[in-house]
Order: structure tokens, then C-alpha cells, then sequence
């Protein structure tokens, strides 16, 4: 049994697996209750189980207990050509799938020494801040949802399917678009898209406007988020936050502003920072990054260069489709790529991104074969949910769930 002076942080997850067992321990008055909280638990976002160590309804400590989604991707992808393991990045954050292809991509792009053209990098800035809406709607439906607001999660998941049909115009693909290639992007967009994406920055205000008015000032809401889990600018720092957790407590750090990429410098948006670094405010900040990426869409769409969509180096992009009917040579070029890969130089290069849930990076090595030698993902997801026990002590148990949906994990970037 789990004792005051036996506490969760001392033991390791075997051990608490055995103190646990399939439910729960009450011991004696005097002593503390160890609660097994998932894997299946509704709130936990995934596949996560909290190992949680209470003094009643109090929350003293708590340890996360992952794995359960583990797959190898990092490992299979070394089996694969570059292209080919672009498909397994898909499966990692399933809920913003463009900016895992995003950051792959570029680290693939940076070992060639390659640059797509402008056209590719316009169409994948609008596609990464369509994929940051959609995430977000999912978080905030389900966020919403954990704390009995049923409403919401209709309307966001209403939203989001609308962008989803915009993934499948461009990719054939709802959620594993597999869209950005080496060089540029599998294909240029069809006409109807560009009207389709003005279409949803028209209606979309409104859209937002509803979800504001029946969650910034609902004092149910209020009560369950504000003051809640609270983690200062200091602390989000030392565990490594990123994105919209680590703006909601003050720190001032975005990756498309900090570190511009894909030519995010030729677009002008605001970060948003608050600083009391709760729940309420991490729902604030999420809010307001709805309105950002529309500014950014925007501008973009406006901006669209023409152009080609990848880049000319044939040693990695695949001749064009209308070539394959005239040039044998055509063929051969195409067959031995998708075979055979193309081969990249020995090194290794480090590319990060900005995904809906924060520094989304790929550390990648070749070996002057064509398949890496190494691939390493640092999962936002993974980072954030170490923060867990500090925002979560001393709080109840109602509290914890409403502090994982602030958090905004995804447990299959986790496990990976």
C-alpha cells in the first residue's frame, strides 16, 4: 500500500503497476489512495493512464504512464526511402498531419540542400494553418465536451469537417494527406480550392463568435477553468513547454516568428501571450491563434504566387505525369525514384516547426544512402505532458481533467 512518506515520484511505474493492480487501493485513514485513472478513462485524450496518489479528493501526485500506443515509427522509418516514410508521419499527431509532413519534409529538403518554389511554400503555410484551425477545433470541442458542454463539440467538429473536405480537394486524403514531398508538394491545387478556403474565412468569424458566447463568460466555465491549473513562466520554461501552454503563461515564443520558415517572415500575424498561465487562459490564447491563422490565410491566398510546385532537380522530384505517355525515359526516372529512393549526403540537420500544440521537430542523419540512418521526432505532446503533476498538484480530481484537455495532447505524437 501506498503510504504518506511512499509517494508516487519514488516509485517506479512497475512498482506502482503492482501497488495499483486493475483498479484501486483505499487504505486506512491515515494513508493516501492510489487511483489507476485510464487508459480507457474518456477525459485522458488517448490512450493515457495517470497513475494519481490522493489525499481524498486531492490531488498530492501523480505519475503518467505511456506506451500503450507505442508503433516504432522513428524505427520503421529508417527501413523506408525518404519519400516512403513520409506516410508514417501522418500517424504520429493524427489530428494535424500537415505539420508532421511540414517539419519531415524540411529536414529532408535541408540534408539535400534543396529549396521548393515559392508557390509550394505559399500552398503549404496555407495548408499547416488549416490543419492549426482544425486541431484546435478538435481541442476545443473536446475540452468543452470533458466539462459537459455538449454544444460546442457539435459546432467545432461541424467546422472541422468543411476543412477536412479542403484536405481531401488537394490530396485525396481526409486526414493522411502524405501532401508536401521533397522539392514542393505532390500536386497542384484544383481551382475550386482557393474559392472553397475564401468561403471558410467568410463564414468562420460567426462561427467562432458562437463558440465565444457560450464559453468565455458561461460562469460554469469559468469556474471549472479559471485559476486552474496554474504553471508559471518560470516553471513552463524548466519543464519545456511550448506552444500555446507556454504562451499562456507569459513567455513570448513562436517558431514561425522566432525562427521563420517556409517563408512565415512575408506574413504579418500576432503571437498571442497572457500570462496567468491557467486553464482559462490557455483557452484565451487557443482562441485568439483561431484568428491569427485566419489573417495569415488571408494574406496568403492574396499572395498565392504562380509557378511551378516543386522544385527542377529531377535526381529527387518525379518527372511530370503528361511525360510518361511520349518518354521511356520518362518512366525509367519514375520507377527507379519510387524503387529505389534518391540518395542523400552523410550529415545530419535538426528542422522545427510550429504545430497546433508547439515545437514540433525532426532530427534527421543520412548516410549517403537512400534511406536515413537516423530519425528522431521531438513530440510537443510527449514535452507537455511532463508539466502534468506541477499544474495538477494539490487540486482534485475534477480539476485534472479539465488541465489534460488545456494541455492538448495527442498520445499517438507521444508514444510515436
Amino acid at each position: 500500500m501506498l503510504t504518506r512518506s511512499d509517494t508516487v515520484q519514488e516509485l517506479t511505474i512497475e512498482e506502482l503497476r503492482a501497488k495499483v493492480g486493475t483498479g484501486m487501493e483505499i487504505m486506512d485513514a491515515e494513508e493516501h489512495m492510489l487511483l489507476s485513472m485510464g487508459p480507457q478513462h474518456p477525459s485522458t485524450h488517448g490512450v493515457l493512464r495517470l497513475l494519481v496518489e490522493l489525499d481524498g479528493e486531492t490531488v498530492v501526485n501523480l505519475a503518467p504512464d505511456i506506451g500503450f500506443l507505442h508503433t516504432g515509427i522513428e524505427k520503421s522509418m529508417e527501413s523506408k526511402t525518404y519519400t516512403k516514410a513520409l506516410v508514417m508521419t501522418d500517424r504520429m499527431d493524427y489530428l494535424s498531419p500537415m505539420s508532421n509532413n511540414l517539419g519531415y519534409i524540411m529536414a529532408v529538403e535541408k540534408l539535400l540542400g534543396i529549396e521548393p518554389p515559392p508557390r509550394a511554400q505559399a500552398i503549404r503555410v496555407i495548408l499547416t494553418e488549416l490543419a492549426r484551425i482544425s486541431s484546435h477545433l478538435v481541442w476545443l470541442g473536446t475540452h468543452a465536451l470533458d466539462l459537459a458542454a455538449m454544444t460546442v463539440f457539435l459546432y467545432c467538429f461541424r467546422e472541422r469537417e468543411y476543412i477536412l473536405d479542403l484536405f481531401e480537394m488537394v490530396s485525396g486524403q481526409r486526414m493522411m494527406v502524405s501532401y508536401f514531398r521533397p522539392g514542393g508538394v505532390w500536386r497542384d491545387l484544383p481551382e475550386e480550392f482557393v474559392p472553397a478556403v475564401r468561403h471558410f474565412l467568410d463564414f468562420f468569424p460567426a462561427r467562432l463568435a458562437d463558440y465565444e458566447a457560450l464559453l468565455t463568460h458561461n460562469p460554469i466555465f469559468l469556474r471549472r477553468t479559471k485559476g486552474i491549473g496554474v504553471i508559471s513562466a518560470e516553471d513552463a520554461i524548466a519543464w519545456g513547454l511550448t506552444g500555446p501552454s507556454l504562451r499562456a503563461s507569459g513567455v513570448n515564443w513562436d517558431i514561425r516568428k522566432a525562427q521563420p520558415y517556409s517563408g512565415y517572415e512575408q506574413y504579418e500575424f500576432d503571437v498571442p501571450v497572457m500570462t496567468d498561465g491557467d486553464v482559462y487562459t490557455r483557452y484565451l490564447v487557443r482562441l485568439e491563434e483561431f484568428r491569427q491563422s485566419m489573417r495569415i490565410l488571408h494574406q496568403a491566398l492574396d499572395k498565392l504566387p504562380d509557378g511551378p510546385v516543386n522544385s527542377d532537380d529531377r535526381k529527387i522530384v518525379p518527372p511530370p505525369r503528361s511525360e510518361l505517355g511520349t518518354s521511356m525515359e520518362a518512366v525509367i526516372h519514375h520507377f527507379k525514384l519510387w524503387t529505389e529512393g534518391f540518395k542523400a549526403p552523410k550529415g545530419f540537420v535538426y528542422q522545427s516547426v510550429e504545430s497546433p500544440r508547439g515545437e514540433f521537430a525532426c532530427y534527421l542523419r543520412g548516410d549517403g544512402g537512400p534511406k536515413p540512418a537516423r530519425v528522431h521526432f521531438r513530440a510537443p505532446s510527449y514535452v507537455n505532458l511532463a508539466s502534468l503533476p506541477k499544474m495538477a498538484k494539490n487540486l482534485f480530481v475534477a480539476d485534472l481533467v479539465a488541465i489534460i484537455g488545456s494541455i492538448d495532447i495527442v498520445l499517438g505524437e507521444i508514444d510515436r
